[in-house]
């Protein structure tokens, strides 16, 4: 059983940046493929960033191409999503999922889930 903790959500003006965290244990980390996804109220679920379990492969969503990184500590049990030039339309509670899946942007394919961090991006 994999546990995963997101922190590093918060408050940003349009433009702004932040970095959230997720850390896993409970499981080997390394074996993993790591995703984030988002869900804003009232809207469904949706992928933001996916990576392989060694780190050589991402996949993002057109959304946040370009403004968003992901990468994995895979000595840290860590995975990151470094999210740039923020905006409003960015807003919504954001969850790492850990699996074994090469579709790494189809929430369906992964096991573990954390509980969430809040993101606000104010205009």
């Amino acid at each position: 059983q994999v546990q995963l903790v997101e922190s590093g959500g918060g408050l940003v003006q349009t433009g702004g940046s932040l970095r959230l965290s997720c850390a896993a244990s409970g499981g080997t980390f390394s074996l993993y493929t790591m995703g984030w996804f988002r869900q804003a109220p009232g809207k469904e679920r949706e992928p933001v960033a996916g990576i392989s379990w060694s780190g050589d492969t991402t996949d993002y969503a057109d959304s946040v191409r370009g403004r968003f990184t992901i990468s994995k500590n895979n000595t840290k049990n860590t995975v990151y999503l470094q999210m740039n030039s923020l905006k409003p339309e960015d807003t919504a509670v954001y969850y790492c999922a850990a699996g074994s899946t090469r579709q790494r942007l189809m929430s369906a394919r992964y096991y573990y889930w954390g509980q969430g961090t809040q993101v606000t991006v104010s205009s």
